[in-house]
Parts: C-alpha cells; structure tokens; sequence
C-alpha cells in the first residue's frame, strides 16, 4: 500500500468538471513526453474484511470470473506481453503489517460511506482481498468498467469493504456502486468519481494533485503556488484537463494546449457547466503544460503540471486569476458610501483582534482555513478604492497577499496579484473555516443595511 501525507486534506470539487474542444495535431518532437502511456495499465483495489471473511473469497472471485466477466483471465503470474485484461489475486493475511488500513484520523477525508463502527472495525482487520488488474491501453475504459464491476461483487458476496490502491479512497459497497458503476452511463465517465485531487499547503501557497490517473494510463495533474480561496477553481481546472486527457485530447509537454468546456463529450458535465458561468467567461483557459515538479507522497507515476504564464498579469498569481476568470467568469461591484461613525466604529472592533489574528495565522492555520482583509488602495484621482487581500504573509506592521477583488478605478493593479498592505490600515476581516463556515466581515452588513434605506 502507498502511503499519503498526513496533513493532506481531501478537496471536494462541487461543480460540474469541464472538458476541452479537439486539439489540432502536433507534432512529435523526440525527447518530449506524450500524455499518454503506451504500456499496460496496472489497477490494485482491495477488499478490507472486519476482521475476516467467512468464506475463502478467492474461489468464489475465481467463479464469479468464470461466469460473468468472460473477457477477464485470473492468473498466477503477468506474462511478458500483456494482450488481454488479466487479474492476479491473493489473500493478504497479516494486513496490519503488510497492508494497513488508513488510520481513523485519514478515514475522516479518504472515506466514501463508512460508517463510524466500521471505522473503529477497520483498524482491527485481519485480512484482505488484494485484486491486482492489469490490460492493455487500448481496453482502458472497457476493462476499468469491468475491475470496478468485479471489485463491487466480490466485496458484496463477502460483505467487505473496497479499497483504491491509486486514489487512496475507502468505500462501502453501496457507496461504490453507486459512483464507480452506476453513474458511468455515458462512453467517458465523470472522472472525478474515479480519482481524487489532494490540496495541501507547500510554503506560503498551496499545491494541489490529482490521485489515481495511472488507472486510465495518464499522468497525475497539479497546479502549483495558489491560494486556499482558489481551492475550487483550481480543482475544477484540474478536473477539466484530466476530463480533456481521458476523452483522448492529444498533445506534447512542454506545450501549449487550449481547453474549452463547450466541447466536452460528456453531455451532462457539459451543459452543467455551461449552466454555471459567470459574467466574464469565455470558456477557454490557454494553459501552458509542463513536465510536474515531485514531492515526497506524490503518486508513482508521470505528473503534468498546469501554468498560467499564457494569461496576462505582473505575476504568477494575477495570471492564474485571469485564466480562472477566462474559463468560468467572475463577478465584482463597486459601491460608494461614506465612513460613518457605525463603520469606525466596527472597525475599531477589528484593529483590536488584529494581534491576536497574527499570532493565530503565524502559528499555521490548518488546511483550508484562511484570512482575508479589506484594505485602502489609493486612485490616480485620489481617495480609496477598498479591497479585500488574502494573506500570505503577516511580519510585524506588514501584511502580504493576493489581491481578491478585479479594482475599478486602479489601472495597474488586478486581482490575484500580490499586494502590501499596512497592519494599521485594515479596515474588516473575513476568517474562512475548511468547512466553509466564516466570521468577520461585520462592516459589510453595515454597508447593506445603508444601501437598503
């Protein structure tokens, strides 16, 4: 079993993923990487039993083989060329030092309908069904329908619990059926049912990858030096290019790659999307692909790293903010109000949590929690145009972070960039939870309340 960073969060992706139109051919260059693997695919699932089966579950895999998959073979040994879907099983008998379980603490974001009792169950298994897949490339999608069909009967008939080697997820029975097997309605599948994506903080910033691409025979994808509060649009631009990879878009890395989610195959990821944009968008993000960057807890596979650099903006940041601006949209106003004595007032209030934030936030806030502050930016034409900065970085009077909001009246700054601003100068601040609970923000409902009189 692989093992997995233990201050990895999980990151639910909620909306729909999105896919790119068909590539133009290009030409292979010698010494740059396809996007797809040419050799034989190799999918290890596992079922966990609490604490052990009550039947041998080897022969009744070997029968259910037999009888209901006839295009897959059970061997003993992968052979030297391999032109069928094949299946190698063995009972793994000392799970606790062979092949462990995820502790109670990763099953609360690697867990697919695990009850709490089973949790606790999992810790003390006994055994486990090793299911080691391997086909050819040209069978991916036929033969990954078959491994996740033979997985879930097998787990059923002998009340397991199923286990992805790739993704790293845990599953009821009832839990995979329903994402692995029964939402696979169309020719490609909605792919985030069958990968995961792991967001983590790497420095100031954050990095995300997918898990669970070797399964389709394609490299992991990641995006590097983003922000929490970027944490959805960076996993749906994941998505998007692993959905594109999997529905056979062609093309080199290095490179230059167009995605646009009016053409994905998938009819129902693709008019949900659609559905859902935002003024601004165009539905076309150009990415510049390059080969990935490997960290330690990184799956053992090829990793294709997404940049911004073909998107305007005076750094990294500010590009990817526009390239996530392109492709779904985004929404801003202005409203123009005078400081009332309420304001201050409130604002008061957050200028003396101030000290107590910075030592909060210059311990490490967990994963996924993050703080943003609105702040004054002057205009050529004098006065303020106040917006809110996500910090990165709080040392002394100096608060560093990316700018939020796209400004109306600043002609050389745009959102995503990094800014400066002065401690003194904070004005309200929003405390985002991982769960997405928040606090703060107390002179924003000030403003509505004087915009409704």
């Amino acid at each position: 079993m692989m093992k997995y960073r233990i201050y990895i969060v999980f990151m639910s992706i909620v909306l729909a993923i999105v896919a790119c139109k068909e590539a133009p051919e290009n030409e292979i260059k010698p010494d740059v990487e396809k996007a797809a693997v040419e050799k034989p695919i190799h999918v290890q699932f596992a079922v966990y039993y609490l604490p052990k089966p009550t039947v041998n579950p080897i022969p009744v895999l070997q029968k259910i083989v037999q009888n209901t998959f006839t295009d897959l073979t059970v061997v003993e040994r992968v052979p030297d060329k391999v032109t069928k879907p094949i299946v190698l099983v063995r009972l793994e008998a000392e799970v606790q030092k062979r092949y462990a379980a995820p502790s109670i603490k990763s099953l609360k974001y690697f867990a697919q309908g695990i009850e709490s009792t089973e949790a606790e169950a999992l810790q003390a298994s006994d055994q486990a069904l090793i299911l080691d897949f391997v086909f050819p490339n040209d069978t991916v999608l036929s033969s990954i329908k078959t491994a996740n069909k033979v997985a879930f009967t097998i787990a059923k008939v002998t009340e397991g619990i199923l286990w992805d080697e790739q993704s790293r997820q845990i599953f009821s029975v009832d839990a995979w059926q329903q994402k692995r097997i029964n939402l696979w309605v169309e020719t490609y599948p909605d792919l985030s049912n069958h990968t995961t994506i792991h967001a983590y903080q790497s420095g100031e910033y954050v990095r995300a990858i997918t898990l669970g691409m070797a399964k389709f025979g394609l490299p992991d994808v990641t995006v590097e030096n983003f922000s929490w509060s970027s944490n959805k649009g960076v996993g749906n631009l994941i998505n998007l290019l692993s959905q594109a990879l999997l529905e056979g878009q062609q093309f080199i890395v290095p490179g230059d790659f167009d995605l646009n989610l009016h053409q994905i195959k998938n009819r129902k990821i693709r008019e949900e999307q659609v559905a859902s944009l935002l003024s601004q968008a165009t539905g076309i993000a150009k990415l510049a692909l390059v080969k990935g960057r490997r960290e330690e807890g990184d799956p053992d596979n090829n990793l294709l790293e997404i940049t911004p650099s073909r998107h305007p903006g005076k750094d990294r940041h500010a590009q990817l903010d526009a390239l996530l601006t392109a492709l779904f949209g985004a929404e801003d106003s202005i409203t123009y109000i005078k400081h009332t004595d309420e304001l201050e007032a409130a604002s008061q209030k957050v200028k003396a949590q101030l000290p107590a934030l910075a030592e909060t936030f210059n311990k490490g806030l967990p994963p996924g929690e993050f703080l943003q502050f609105k702040a004054p930016f002057p205009t050529p034409k004098g006065g303020s145009e106040w917006m809110w900065v996500e910090v990165t970085r709080w040392q002394g009077g100096d608060i560093t972070g990316l700018l939020k909001n796209e400004p109306f009246n600043i002609p050389e700054l745009h959102a995503g960039q990094i800014v400066t601003v002065k401690q003194a100068d904070v004005f309200d601040y929003i405390r985002q939870y991982a769960d997405g609970t928040r606090e703060g923000n107390e002179t924003g409902v000030i403003i509505q309340k004087m915009q409704k009189k």
